[in-house]
């Protein structure tokens, strides 16, 4: 299956469009919110395309991006959205609206496994085992190939994915317990935000 991966500088063309339910994740420098810092945002409709902007780390000046984000019209799939919307939120100083996370809705509609990983969920749905070999590479410099393919690896398949899992929740009665758990997406990225790391619901 061949895909159109598009590298963009600083933000994503106004002419672009990606329709109302896109798949968006990030690439950092490391997972530290206080030490590391966004590098890339990917985009995809879902439709074999992705768009990776490769952010300006002295304005992160990204109107379009920005907009595109903070549409509450737009639903954007994320896997894990916990750190990728705690590093766009700290980056970008936008709000994200109508977030959806496939790590979620895997954790409560597969209960008959413990592996909820994009890699894992690729597979299973997808029918590709992809290399996650790349995961720590320098995401802050010029980037190889390799490295833009393995990028839009993580975005290229979450629309589909987010409808498979969608038909488990509804199948297992679950997608109300789903919708109620991502609600709390926000407060736990504001958590996150304000240094609190340890499970608040813990004894």
């Amino acid at each position: 299956m061949s895909s159109n991966i598009k590298l963009h500088k600083e933000d994503l063309p106004a002419e672009i469009h990606l329709g109302d339910k896109i798949a968006v994740d990030s690439e950092f420098t490391g997972l530290d919110l206080n030490r590391d810092r966004l590098c890339l945002i990917q985009l995809s409709s879902g439709k074999n395309d992705a768009h990776i902007i490769k952010l300006n780390k002295n304005n992160y000046n990204s109107p379009n991006l920005k907009k595109i984000l903070n549409d509450k019209k737009v639903k954007k799939i994320f896997h894990y959205a916990r750190s990728d919307c705690a590093f766009i939120k700290k980056y970008l100083e936008i709000e994200i609206e109508n977030i959806e996370c496939t790590k979620i809705m895997s954790k409560i509609g597969r209960s008959y496994s413990d592996k909820h990983g994009l890699k894992d969920l690729i597979k299973e749905f997808i029918g590709i085992d992809i290399s996650k070999q790349l995961q720590s590479s320098d995401f802050g410099g010029e980037l190889s190939d390799k490295q833009l393919s393995y990028c839009a690896n993580d975005v290229l398949y979450l629309v589909k994915i987010y409808d498979s899992l969608s038909k488990i929740l509804k199948r297992e009665n679950r997608l109300d317990l789903y919708n109620e758990a991502k609600i709390f997406i926000k407060t736990r990225v504001n958590l996150d935000l304000a240094s609190f790391k340890e499970d608040i619901w813990s004894h």
